[in-house]
């Protein structure tokens, strides 16, 4: 089995926005503290069951990730550009709802939206 890389742009971009998803999903999964202190968690305080919850949601980018790209398809690419819009989503409400209108926060939210607008770009044809 070989890897596929797209040879159109806009499937190209899907692509690195599919393996940026989940290469960032495995960091969140291998090093869940150090994801959880860029989140500003105090560590001493998180219990093994948000440690556990932690790696499941960047296992879970992982798996997204993985699948646009082994699949490559349209609709697969629509759902990783619905996934990380409606996290990038939540993130906007909780910046204006929970007063959490800090530089990593809303640096987290752009990174989502690059994520999320590279697969809607390809899926919905202006690139």
């Amino acid at each position: 089995m070989e890897l596929y890389f797209p040879t159109e742009l806009g499937e190209q971009a899907a692509f690195v926005c599919a393996a940026a998803t989940a290469i960032i999903g495995l960091l969140v999964f291998l090093l869940p503290a150090s994801a959880l202190r860029l989140s500003a968690f105090q560590i001493g305080a998180i219990r093994p069951e948000g440690y556990a919850a932690t790696r499941a949601a960047g296992a879970h980018h992982v798996g997204l990730g993985l699948a646009a790209i082994m699949l490559a398809q349209d609709w697969i690419y629509l759902t990783l550009g619905i996934a990380v819009g409606f996290a990038a989503f939540g993130r906007l409400v909780s910046c204006f709802t929970d007063r959490a209108l800090t530089l990593p926060n809303v640096a987290i939210f752009l990174l989502q939206v690059v994520l999320a607008a590279g697969p809607f770009a390809y899926v919905f044809g202006y690139l």
